[in-house]
């Protein structure tokens, strides 16, 4: 990372300490994020930063605090998870030296992260797609000291080597962290106290639908020069932790399923029967569900956000040019949904050839709620 991209505080005065350092980041990264009351209206969209690296995921974390993972598709970068400091300012989280960097990857550092959330232990969770090292990790810091507290590897019969583990969400009442696996199509479910884990694959509710096209501006998007097609990818939790929706990349059908049926001890056979449509989706890469049971999807033809609501119908939220490949999203304390936005069909894994991004990549929000009073 340049330097310039520190804040002046952090570049001038010695760290004496990663809960300090986080109170001053917090306090200048709250007041960019202040909403007057009344201001919000549905839809309404925001830039909270502007960034040289294409964000990953985003996700919301405790007192107000942003933090994100730079996209394993991206050009090498000294960073692959950031904590947003401000509006053209992010530092390394927790900690440099825990970051393979631009160094050659290694067993003891954070390798290709990409899917990362917040719990409500103040947790900061990322999986690491290992995509150097051939192996799959869990990650999880504590928010407010950026301690380490657990590390979980997959073993390779859960996430056998070429594996593309990307998204999570985490049951933190539970003790659960469920993942979804785009390259061997699957859903898994890992115990945090014991890293025990089942994978649930081979069912149609997993793969990418053929008439779910991705086509951008008229143009049809192409993946290591074949017709994007993607499988499994979002997936998000319902408010009481009993429910996992998920659809693939490449799909119009968003699914649900209890949690409890995708953990070890469950046949195959009995979590494929209690598989349930709730409604349609758009071919999106990120999701959220909110307290309401409403659901949230990046429209990554559109350039948009829709929601879809309990009564099934499917709505847009937001259009906007600025929203040019909306990658992840995820729900705050408030309303305020955050999206990543990083250009991802432009990087050479899309084009064939030269990265034709065009900094900045971008962090937003958009007014998920009714209008602010």
């Amino acid at each position: 990372m340049n330097r310039r991209h520190l804040k002046p505080s952090a570049r001038r005065h010695p760290i004496r300490g990663a809960a300090a350092l986080a109170s001053v980041l917090t306090l200048g990264l709250a007041a960019l994020l202040a909403s007057p009351a009344g201001a919000a209206t549905p839809g309404e969209l925001e830039v909270v930063a502007e960034l040289p690296v294409r964000p990953g995921n985003v996700a919301p974390g405790p007192g107000g605090r942003l933090f994100a993972t730079v996209h394993p598709l991206d050009a090498p970068s000294q960073a692959q998870v950031i904590e947003i400091t401000g509006r053209d300012s992010f530092r390394p989280w927790p900690t440099p030296e825990l970051q393979r960097g631009t160094a050659k990857a290694s067993g003891d550092r954070i390798d290709t992260p990409l899917g990362i959330i917040a719990d409500g232990r103040g947790r900061i969770w990322t999986v690491d797609m290992g995509l150097n090292l051939g192996k799959t990790r869990l990650w999880a810091f504590d928010a407010d000291s950026g301690q380490q507290v657990h590390r979980i590897e997959l073993p390779p019969e859960i996430a056998p080597k070429g594996s593309f583990v990307q998204d999570l969400v985490v049951d933190d009442r539970g003790g659960w962290v469920y993942l979804a696996d785009i390259a061997n199509p699957g859903l898994i479910a890992v115990e945090i106290a014991t890293g025990r884990a089942r994978r649930f694959g081979a069912h149609a509710s997993l793969q990418a639908e053929p008439q779910a096209r991705m086509v951008i501006a008229g143009k049809a998007i192409q993946f290591q020069g074949q017709p994007a097609n993607v499988a499994v990818n979002p997936i998000t939790l319902s408010a009481d932790h009993e429910t996992l929706f998920f659809g693939a990349m490449n799909g119009h059908s968003w699914y649900a399923v209890p949690t409890r049926l995708l953990r070890p001890g469950v046949s195959d056979a009995d979590t494929a029967s209690a598989i349930r449509r709730v409604g349609p989706k758009p071919v999106s890469d990120g999701a959220a569900t909110d307290a309401r049971g409403r659901h949230f999807f990046t429209n990554v033809n559109e350039g948009g956000i829709d929601r879809l609501g309990p009564d099934g119908r499917l709505v847009p939220l937001v259009r906007d040019p600025r929203l040019d490949w909306p990658d992840s999203v995820h729900l705050s304390d408030s309303p305020w949904l955050y999206i990543s936005v990083n250009q991802l069909y432009k990087t050479p894994a899309f084009t064939g050839g030269r990265d034709e991004g065009k900094p900045p990549y971008r962090i937003l929000r958009v007014w998920s709620g009714d209008a602010a009073r």
